[in-house]
């Protein structure tokens, strides 16, 4: 399982335009995306954290993007965004779930 990961610092006033436009478009889980997470910080509402859960290779899931068009949707949020923080792919290396909770 692999989760590709991004921080930004959103220029203030865009959060709701960047919610709105970012995010798995209709038939991403059947590509391999398994879930999608956007995280707004409690002490500044102009960071995001954006991460997705994709099961297949890193080869896969750049065929991923590029069919599903992820490239024009980051052209889409760019003048909403002042800074990228963090971005990256990771491997999930270790996971623990709560009872009864299901283990990613």
């Amino acid at each position: 399982m692999i989760v590709a990961h991004t921080v930004r610092r959103l220029k203030p006033g865009t959060f709701e335009q960047f919610a709105e436009t970012f995010g798995p478009p209709e038939g991403a889980e059947s590509s391999g995306w398994v879930r999608f997470y956007m995280l707004r910080a409690i002490a500044d509402e102009n960071e995001v954290i954006t991460f997705g859960f994709f099961d297949g290779t890193v080869e896969q899931l750049e065929a991923s993007q590029d069919e599903l068009g992820y490239s024009e949707t980051r052209g889409a949020i760019e003048p909403l965004v002042d800074a990228v923080i963090a971005n990256g792919l990771y491997e999930i290396v270790k996971s623990r779930a709560a009872a009864g909770e299901a283990a990613v």
